[in-house]
């Protein structure tokens, strides 16, 4: 059996953890540069805001309506769900994270325990802990899980977990759930399957193997016996696996004109690339720079541009990847624009613990430096929160934004910002 653990709202449920005041409010959080809503609490669902909606519009959408909005607090959300999952991992046999608010546990030993039970206080359990509501599905397959979850989340008569553990709660479930909400059917193969006349999972797990198989590939045959109960996605095409290619792109708060101002953003995506690098304990030979222009105003000239660079010894490091990204720039950049976006883009990515050298680049001592000055940094930097050190040439000036000179702030517009309650000391939660 499996329990997949989903957090319901992540991003919301993070801001309500610590403004318990908002529970029973609609709240949205906004993508960067406080653009647009990408995540909605149920209230905000119910009055009708969508995925996607312009932050500018909610006003005029929603006369007269609170609406509590949040800027995206991507370190506190990490924080806080991986204090979730470490919940979830003490409390289960195996388990195996899929996504920053989801889970499988794989709940070997446990056939004599009770399951719904089990999961109920779990549920209350990371409740009481760190103030998240989470829903838990409980069912022989991964894709069923799924399922369980989903009615979990939606019906408050399951108390937050949904058990399907024999085939007459398994067709109930099945028929009353959507085709283009199961696992592995993206929106291509919804479309093809109503073509079809097949609208729930029921009526496609109801087909012959031999149907499914001449109008699908391997993936849609893994899904087909899941749905039929039968086990068959490995554990290793869950877990989060290393990335071939890593990149960091942003839009600017406002247009610039000046390759000053433009390498400051290209700074700061390259040395988070670099701590992309490190954390999956890789290293990467090509970098690229992109820069681009706003396609939507029309009145202006347009220009966009992609260079690269290969270097001679593979590396992470973030001095070394900063260079060779504002090399690039330079080579891309063009006087006369206005631009809008950059992105910076590490490639050919191998492990960090076979670099072959090159004799152009024999500096072993070098290297060593490099990389105790970046752990280092990074200690310090999960300690006292991101961005506390920064290379010179990352370090914004206020002009460029509302946050602090010297971090990474004045990067994004970031007007409703929570404070970073778990993970910077200045930001700590007093008690009076």
């Amino acid at each position: 059996m499996y329990a997949l653990v989903d957090v319901d709202n992540c991003y919301v449920s993070c801001e309500r953890a610590f403004r318990p005041d908002l529970v029973g409010k609609p709240v949205v959080v906004l993508s960067n540069n406080d653009g647009c809503v990408v995540a909605r609490s149920n209230e905000a669902k119910a009055m009708g805001v969508k995925d996607g909606t312009p932050f500018f519009q909610l006003r005029e959408l929603f006369p007269g309506q609170q609406i509590y909005a949040f800027s995206s607090n991507y370190e506190l959300y990490a924080d806080m769900t991986r204090r979730l999952m470490n919940i979830v991992r003490q409390a289960s046999p195996e388990f195996h994270r899929y996504s920053i608010d989801e889970g499988f546990c794989v709940l070997k030993g446990m056939e004599d325990i009770d399951l719904k039970g089990w999961g109920e206080n779990l549920y209350h359990q990371i409740l009481q802990g760190l103030g998240m509501p989470v829903s838990i599905g409980i069912a022989p397959t991964k894709t069923l899980a799924k399922v369980a979850s989903k009615f979990a989340k939606k019906y408050p008569g399951y108390h937050h977990c949904c058990l399907i553990d024999d085939d007459d709660k398994r067709e109930i479930a099945l028929r009353l759930f959507p085709i283009g909400d199961v696992w592995g059917i993206g929106r291509k193969w919804t479309r093809k399957l109503q073509g079809l006349n097949v609208q729930t999972a029921w009526d496609f797990a109801s087909h012959a193997e031999t149907w499914v198989r001449s109008y699908f590939n391997i993936v849609g045959v893994r899904t087909w016996r899941e749905l039929n109960g039968i086990d068959c996605i490995p554990i290793d095409d869950m877990e989060m696996v290393t990335k071939k290619s890593i990149c960091t792109s942003r839009s600017f708060p406002s247009m610039l004109t000046s390759l000053p101002d433009i390498r400051t953003h290209v700074a700061n995506y390259a040395a988070r690339c670099s701590e992309k690098l490190r954390r999956q304990r890789s290293v990467c030979s090509v970098v690229g720079v992109l820069i681009d222009t706003n396609h939507f105003r029309e009145d202006l000239p347009q220009y966009g541009m992609f260079q690269t660079v290969t270097l001679p010894t593979p590396t992470n490091s973030s001095i070394q990847l900063v260079e060779a990204a504002l090399y690039c720039l330079t080579k891309a950049f063009r006087q006369g624009y206005s631009y809008k976006r950059a992105g910076v883009i590490v490639m050919d990515i191998t492990p960090s613990n076979c670099v072959q050298t090159s004799f152009l680049d024999y500096d072993p001592e070098r290297r060593e430096r490099l990389r105790r000055l970046d752990e280092a940094i990074d200690k310090i930097n999960k300690v006292n929160g991101s961005e506390t050190i920064v290379l010179g040439s990352q370090q914004y000036t206020a002009k460029e934004g509302k946050g602090k000179a010297g971090t990474f702030a004045g990067a994004i517009r970031r007007d409703n910002k929570s404070p970073n309650y778990t993970t910077r000391w200045s930001d700590i939660i007093e008690v009076e």
